[in-house]
């Protein structure tokens, strides 16, 4: 079991456990803290994560900012891949395709699904992620492209 998933294990069945863990795992990289991820489900290969529509992520139309839901989508894919990845490969971001399909004007869910992954023959893993709102409309399509390799020894 890796790093990630262990911390979620962690906190598992602790009053607040699941915001804890949240929390936690969003000071990897702190940045995503101003978007207050909340994890709703994380599993080898799979993760389901919210974000609550707030005065902190608007834009002018008082949606949920492009970026916000960007950083939404970089959070699924990132939390995804380093829950999931072997013990001795690494990843890193090379790219991002973003497609803003509609405006986002609830809290959002993102999901990113790795199942069918070959983790040891990959040097590329393409995490498609998709941002929904609370009636089910897809407002985010996003394709994150990652670079993935054997640690270096």
């Amino acid at each position: 079991m890796n790093k990630v998933l262990k911390i979620q294990q962690k906190f598992a069945g602790k009053p607040f456990g699941k915001k804890l863990f949240s929390y936690v795992v969003a000071r990897m990289a702190p940045y995503f803290l101003t978007i207050k991820p909340h994890v709703e489900e994380l599993r080898h290969n799979y993760i389901r994560v919210s974000m609550k529509k707030r005065r902190a992520v608007h834009n002018h139309l008082k949606t949920v900012h492009a970026i916000a839901s960007c950083n939404l989508c970089e959070f699924a894919a990132g939390i995804c891949m380093e829950s999931s990845i072997p013990k001795h490969r690494r990843w890193i971001p090379t790219g991002m395709d973003v497609k803003y399909v509609a405006l986002a004007k609830t809290d959002l869910v993102a999901v990113c699904d790795l199942e069918g992954t070959d983790w040891d023959n990959c040097d590329e893993v393409v995490c498609e992620v998709s941002v929904r709102d609370k009636e089910n409309l897809e407002v985010v399509k996003a394709h994150i492209f990652m670079k993935v390799s054997d640690k270096k020894k």
